[in-house]
């Protein structure tokens, strides 16, 4: 599909939102749901994307949709597919729904994660989405388990003994593939080629699928609303956030880097890691860089790769 045909299909997700200029987000949920059509039942976690778009008395959502707290979107999205099956086997609904949930670092690696893996482990015909902007950013900028090394956040700030979060992100998306469902996914928002044929293909199968989905936060990580889409290319071409999938157990890379750029030159564009520049940290840039490195060759390893 080219970019003209990208373009006029139906929206789902309209204009009308209250998200910050530059946010990740919009463009991630207008296209996934192009891809998910006008028959999807979406249902929300309490989190940036549900304030900025169900602001009473206007909605961006083209099709119904439902607000939950944080920690169980999937449950909610769960009886609502199982409803629907029961439903349609007594003969009372005849139409063919899709069903679709979305949520934050807080409804999906932390709070919401219990909800997520039963819905998972259960085996619900549903896609669930993760906007991935490494941090509680509607609640003003507090460290998830999202947020990268060495990121200052107001409660991992810089000091004299810590110098931002002092631990890695945990990698929900093979949390995820551990479940062993249909369809694992990582895409980001600047490529809406990937993110979208991924889409298709979550909505597609029989069971549970998983999308996270790089999402950059002007607000929280410091950077001019105009950079967001770059941030997002400097994320997957430093091999911090590649582009993969796991279909049916069968991994692999979508995208490979001809020439990574160092991770500083993701790290620069964010006031974030503003600290990390600094006389005395000279150490933290380069353990952040082997730490990519490292996760980049065991998933090589993983996907059967054999390039350098």
């Amino acid at each position: 599909m080219d970019i003209k045909q990208f373009a006029e299909l139906e929206n789902n997700f309209m204009p009308g939102h209250n998200s910050c200029a530059g946010c990740g987000f919009p463009a991630i949920v207008r296209t996934i749901m192009k891809a998910a059509g006008k028959d999807t039942i979406a249902c929300l976690a309490t989190g940036c994307l549900e304030v900025t778009s169900t602001l009473w008395p206007r909605s961006a959502w083209k099709v119904p949709c439902i607000h939950n707290t944080f920690e169980n979107a999937a449950a909610t999205i769960s009886g609502v597919e199982a409803a629907y099956k029961a439903l349609k086997k007594k003969g009372k609904v005849r139409k063919q729904m899709k069903f679709v949930a979305f949520g934050g670092d807080g409804g999906t690696y932390d709070i919401g994660l219990q909800s997520l893996s039963g819905m998972l482990e259960r085996g619900h015909d549903v896609v669930y989405v993760l906007y991935d902007n490494e941090g509680y950013m509607n609640t003003g900028n507090q460290r998830s388990s999202a947020t990268p090394f060495g990121a200052t956040t107001t409660t991992t700030p810089d000091g004299k003994v810590l110098h931002g979060k002092d631990l890695f992100r945990k990698d929900i998306t093979k949390i995820a593939v551990a479940h062993n469902i249909p369809y694992v996914a990582q895409s980001a928002m600047h490529t809406w080629s990937d993110l979208y044929e991924k889409a298709k293909k979550a909505f597609a199968v029989k069971g549970p699928a998983f999308l996270n989905v790089f999402s950059p936060c002007p607000q929280n990580w410091k950077f001019h609303s105009s950079l967001g889409v770059e941030i997002s290319k400097l994320a997957v071409n430093s091999n911090f956030w590649p582009l993969y999938e796991v279909e049916n157990g069968e991994w692999k890379l979508n995208y490979k880097p001809a020439n990574p750029v160092p991770i500083e030159n993701f790290l620069k564009l964010q006031k974030r890691f503003k600290h990390l520049f600094e006389k005395g940290n000279e150490k933290i840039i380069p353990i952040i860089q082997e730490h990519i490195d490292e996760q980049w060759k065991k998933l090589k390893f993983q996907c059967k790769e054999n390039f350098a």
